[in-house]
């Protein structure tokens, strides 16, 4: 169609060169049955508005002493080349005059060019679509419009529709003249999205065995409208549904079923806003496994192979698990033969199941192995790290020049950069964006590229915000990439030297006479360089004060003589662990807290007045495999900790008598604490505090996510005579969170119950209020579903729904783990690279009709 509008144009063209000569010298006469040869005199241009005479000349190819032939293929080639620039309209090559000899032609090239676009608009479309398809079609005021514009533009805006289930969707194209620049046009694209349509059902045939949910699970992106595609969307895209009706054949092969087709199929409207599909089915007969044999195998032996394979004779051919124990693609802790390969260094590894027989429903199958030889690990090359130092990347990757190639190694390296903090963790596991693998078979060795993409990691606060009837200001900044080596280096305070993983925090609250506190901390994950050993050190000081305990109003009743104080320090060590893996870190911290309780009167502790010292020792045992920090996907985190104290009490052997004066014993054992004092008696504190958490991710379908939870504490004592610690117990119910509280106590979240509505209170000789809060035991279990929303760098944000259940007990005596109190609900997160981790979670409690019911909560921070 193309050539004959070519030849339409050169026989336009040419009759041109006849029209001209007559009309404007008769001596020129042009014989169209013998062409002749002619020598360009010269070349001129008519017509031009937007394009030079020299632009013209260059596409034309038409140039002064170069010979020519008129009529014929030299004519048609210079209309030819200037049709295919789509810039003009109407094209003519005509003889303007001849040599006396007739045998040196003057040439004229009449153009009409295309008419061009002033302005591009859009009707029917919202804001952010507008903005998408602008990108899209890359429309440009100034731009010619032709019919090929035209055509291209509308099939990109229909099919940019259609993905979003318009598929009805219709545009017009209006064209006007510019009533102010001349010779320009406005051109507006007049969209008619139509009903977003769904597909509402589709019908399976002939399926004989299988179920419609295992056929539903092999089309990846088209779903009928039925309760366990749920989360999936129902847009019916007309490539998608190209593919799926492919891989819908894996349900059959799976069941044995080798020689299953798609006889027919339909997509029809059933109304404005929905469709059927119709899918028949010739399932054809079932086969089972006869022989399996190796070939080509040197390195393992076919018992070990035959081991990961794990199929049997007589088993259903099940083709795509064969596949799958194959060349993966199973679950992530899947082995396979290919990664058993891999793992060893054999990346140029392959392996081919070949039929070799087929007798009545049995099928022989022979497995040929290219072994290949071990690749060596060459050039490991980090791109995108414009912060980060390259040392702090390299020293997360697990893959090093030199060694062998190790398929584990590789995706553990993924998910450490992904789990550092410091880049889009998305990117980084995306294989499209990620990494990529460079091999190089001559050699035996292979390049690995990481790809990483900085994001923001530090974090400021500043805010001021209403909370228990008080305004309260808060202050603080946190460094997530900070480079203690970087400090006296010219021109990297800019603010802060950056860019080894280091954190550094301050944080700074108060509403004045009330409530004040100051906390810093640092924290450095590769302390010597070479081995992932962390330290890290804090400071803190908080202060309360009752100065709004005899009214929340009227600040002449302001009331600051009544205190509470706690400052400490803590310093902690942490190295990762070879064995059971090395996913496991074991970590040691020594702190030092300070309580000082001036006429405190309130529930939180057991006595009013007296100072505490708590000296301590925490063993932590830690095993992280999650995939990353936001929004893991898979894996698990469990973590086991001691806390433990000096037992003061075990080694003293004097008790006070009712002068406060001591008096020796015998043993611990002999003494009466209940004749002690509060400050003599809680001088130096003493327990052990035993912790335990496991939460597991497991990804159902797409970004679907459910995540289950485990935690148990419990507070002892060395001492039944000097029981309990009025610190370090348990305050379970609520948020989690707390405007004031900050330390003295570990506040555990349970959702649909208000804050600390589930501890128990224990009377106390000491405290004014005749009895204070004694949580020393508790259980808690979590079941979340999540999806995201968005997961972009700047921004992450899923929605949750939940069932939950604990309680807390004051004595191990008392424990029922099956005594909890249950609620659900939903809620969502959003995490800001500058902020951290925000949310708002509505939950009910069923248990307890005086603190339960409808409750909303609001989280900062990560929950535990």
């Amino acid at each position: 169609m193309r050539i004959g509008r070519i030849i339409c144009t050169a026989l336009l063209a040419l009759a041109s060169i006849g029209a001209a000569a007559q009309n404007t010298r008769s001596s020129i006469e042009i014989d169209y049955l013998h062409p002749r040869d002619y020598v360009v005199g010269g070349v001129g241009v008519e017509g031009n508005q937007y394009f030079s005479e020299n632009q013209i000349l260059q596409l034309s190819g038409l140039r002064q002493g170069m010979k020519v032939t008129a009529p014929g293929e030299d004519i048609t080639g210079i209309v030819e080349r200037l049709v295919a620039q789509r810039y003009f309209e109407d094209i003519a090559v005509v003889i303007d005059s001849l040599s006396s000899a007739r045998d040196t032609a003057w040439f004229k090239i009449v153009i009409r060019e295309r008419p061009r676009v002033s302005r591009w608009t859009y009707t029917g479309v919202k804001s952010g679509e507008k903005k998408d398809l602008q990108e899209r079609l890359n429309l440009r005021p100034g731009r010619e419009f032709s019919d090929y514009v035209k055509s291209t533009s509308v099939d990109i805006i229909k099919r940019y529709y259609k993905e979003k289930g318009y598929l009805k969707v219709d545009v017009d194209v209006d064209v006007k003249k510019d009533s102010i620049i001349r010779s320009a046009i406005r051109v507006n694209f007049d969209v008619k999205r139509g009903e977003k349509v769904r597909i509402k059902h589709i019908n399976y045939e002939g399926i004989g065995e299988i179920k419609p949910y295992k056929l539903a699970k092999n089309m990846k992106e088209t779903h009928a409208n039925v309760w366990y595609n749920f989360f999936k969307s129902k847009k019916f895209k007309a490539e998608d549904y190209k593919t799926d009706r492919k891989t819908v054949l894996e349900a059959f092969n799976e069941a044995g079923y080798r020689d299953a087709r798609l006889v027919r199929d339909s997509v029809y409207y059933i109304d404005d806003k929905h469709l059927d599909i119709d899918m028949v089915f010739d399932q054809g007969g079932k086969y089972y496994f006869r022989d399996i044999t190796w070939t080509g195998n040197s390195v393992y032996p076919s018992e070990v192979l035959n081991g990961i394979l794990q199929i049997q004779k007589g088993d259903v051919y099940d083709i795509v698990t064969l596949e799958k124990r194959l060349h993966g693609g199973g679950k992530q802790t899947d082995y396979d033969v290919s990664k058993l390969y891999r793992d060893n260094g054999y990346l140029f590894f392959s392996v081919t199941p070949v039929e070799v027989n087929i007798q009545n429903d049995s099928v022989d199958v022979e497995l040929r192995i290219s072994e290949g030889k071990p690749a060596i690990l060459n050039d490991i090359i980090i791109n995108g790290n414009d912060l980060t130092n390259e040392r702090v990347i390299r020293r997360q990757v697990m893959t090093r020049p030199g060694y062998l190639f190790s398929q584990t190694d590789f995706e553990r390296s993924i998910r450490e950069i992904a789990s550092m903090g410091q880049f889009d963790q998305e990117a980084a596991m995306d294989p499209a964006r990620g990494w990529s693998i460079l091999p190089n078979q001559l050699n035996n060795t292979v390049d690995i590229v990481y790809n990483v993409t900085e994001k923001p990691s530090s974090q400021l606060e500043l805010s001021g915000g209403w909370g228990g009837r008080t305004f309260v200001m808060t202050a603080g900044v946190s460094f997530n990439n900070f480079s203690t080596r970087r400090m006296f280096e010219k021109g990297a305070w800019r603010p802060v030297p950056l860019g080894d993983a280091q954190n550094l925090s301050i944080r700074y609250q108060t509403n004045g006479k009330y409530y004040t506190t100051f906390s810093a901390s640092f924290s450095e994950p590769w302390l010597f360089g070479k081995k992932p050993t962390s330290l890290s050190i804090s400071g803190y000081y908080s202060k309360m004060t009752n100065a709004m305990s005899m009214g929340y109003y009227f600040a002449e009743l302001l009331d600051a003589t009544k205190s509470f104080e706690v400052y400490g320090f803590s310093a902690g060590l942490g190295t990762r662990l070879k064995w059971p893996d090395n996913y496991f870190v074991f970590y040691n911290n020594l702190s030092w807290q300070t309580y000082r309780l001036n006429d405190w009167t309130s529930y939180y502790f057991a006595f009013n007045n007296g100072t505490s010292h708590n000296i301590s020792y925490t063993a932590s045992l830690t095993r992280n495999s999650s995939d990353q920090q936001i929004y893991p996907r898979q894996g698990s985190e469990f973590s086991a900790s001691l806390q433990i104290t000096p037992p003061f009490s075990l080694f003293r052997k004097f008790t006070y008598d009712s002068d406060g004066n001591k008096v020796p014993v015998e043993s611990y054992k002999d003494i009466n604490y209940d004749t002690w004092t509060s400050a003599q008696r809680y001088k130096w504190i003493e327990y052990h505090k035993w912790k335990f958490s496991g939460a597991t991710y497991t990804k159902l379908v797409g970004d679907l996510v459910l995540m289950t939870r485990a935690q148990f504490g419990f507070l002892g004592y060395f001492n039944r005579n000097w029981g309990y610690s009025p610190f370090e117990n348990f305050q379970v119910g609520g948020d989690g969170m707390t405007g004031y509280m900050t330390y003295g106590a570990e506040i555990v979240s349970l959702r649909g119950y208000t804050d600390y509505s589930l501890t128990p209170r224990k009377i106390t000789p000491y405290s004014q209020n005749g009895e204070s809060y004694a949580g020393n035991l508790y259980d808690k279990f979590t079941v979340e579903l999540r999806y995201p929303v968005i997961l972009q760098p700047q921004s992450t944000i899923y929605a949750l729904a939940f069932l939950e259940g604990g309680n807390c007990w004051s004595d191990f005596r008392e424990f029922n783990p099956f005594q909890i109190k249950r609620s659900a609900g939903i809620g969502v997160r959003v995490f800001l690279p500058m902020i951290g981790l925000l949310g708002i979670d509505w939950g009910y409690g069923f248990d307890d009709a005086s603190n339960g019911g409808s409750q909303f909560h609001f989280v900062i921070g990560q929950q535990f």
